[in-house]
């Protein structure tokens, strides 16, 4: 099977998106949500720092990075209007997550594969909260999916490379080659949004509307193959969550203005300079209204 064999459509960019990444003078930051990105272990946190700075830059409207006592050092010296919230070990992680009143949660980057943190996951999605599952939070589902699928919901995104969605889908690859039907699979087998990366960057929603996002018109695109990239992307998709983005418009506009970063950077781009492009690239976008590539 080839990728023709499968329609899709090329995602385009609406008034409606434009619209709802405005702010209003009579609205407050929580009008805009609470973005959560779930730490790593020490010396790991970084990866959810990313996340965080995307969410903040993409318009939620309170972001926090959620860590243990013995992160909050590292974290509360790197940053400055994102709050740093921390959970003791020994009381019930869930619980003390549920009281900061999430919008959106970010889950997964350089989180780390201990059993505990597979529990954590399930909990998580288990709250029928928007959820950004990246990274770590892949292979942990693909250890054993059942469980994790049995709570997914409409507003989870997934965001796995190849590989990882390789080890969720396993059959899959060795019946077709088609990304897009890839995609399409493992979004009705996981139920949940998928956004499968790559060159066309590929979103599929459990019922099997798809839409690409291509980097082909962007010259600068292949930049984005560094690291921490893939975190700045969940974080934007997070943040997106939060201010009340469905899970697939979500993922494909954060997509698109994941690309649209990284023409306005070029040569040289590292993942901690795609925040900072986005008041630009967002400043063009609601310029041009539907005009946008």
């Amino acid at each position: 099977m080839t990728q023709n064999d499968t329609q899709s459509s090329v995602f385009k960019v609406t008034g409606d998106h434009l619209n709802r990444l405005l702010k209003s003078g009579d609205r407050h930051k929580y009008d805009y949500g609470h973005a959560i990105v779930v730490s790593g272990p020490p010396g790991q946190s970084g990866a959810a720092r990313l996340a965080a700075r995307g969410a903040l830059r993409i318009g939620a409207g309170v972001v926090s990075v959620f860590c243990s006592e013995a992160c909050k050092g590292e974290n509360a010296a790197r940053l400055d209007a994102i709050m740093v919230k921390t959970y003791r070990e020994a009381q019930g992680f869930i619980d003390q997550l549920s009281t900061l009143k999430p919008s959106a949660i970010c889950i997964g980057p350089n989180l780390g594969l201990d059993p505990e943190n597979r529990q954590r996951l399930i909990d998580i999605v288990s709250l029928g909260v928007p959820l950004c599952l990246d990274a770590d939070a892949i292979t942990l589902v693909a250890q054993d999916p059942r469980p994790i699928s049995a709570a997914m919901h409409p507003q989870v995104v997934m965001t796995p490379h190849e590989g990882e969605l390789r080890r969720l889908i396993p059959k899959a690859f060795s019946q077709t080659t088609c990304r897009i039907t890839l995609a399409q699979t493992a979004a009705q087998t996981l139920n949940c949004t998928v956004l499968f990366k790559g060159s066309d960057t590929i979103i599929a929603r459990p019922n099997g509307d798809c839409t690409v996002v291509s980097s082909k018109p962007f010259a600068h695109a292949a930049w984005l193959a560094t690291a921490g990239s893939g975190d700045v992307l969940s974080g934007m998709i997070t943040g997106l969550l939060a201010k009340g983005f469905d899970a697939f418009d979500a993922a494909a506009l954060g997509a698109h203005l994941h690309l649209h970063c990284a023409e306005t950077i070029g040569p040289g781009l590292i993942a901690e300079d795609i925040p900072e492009a986005l008041p630009a690239v967002l400043t063009r976008c609601l310029e041009m209204k539907n005009n946008l590539v």
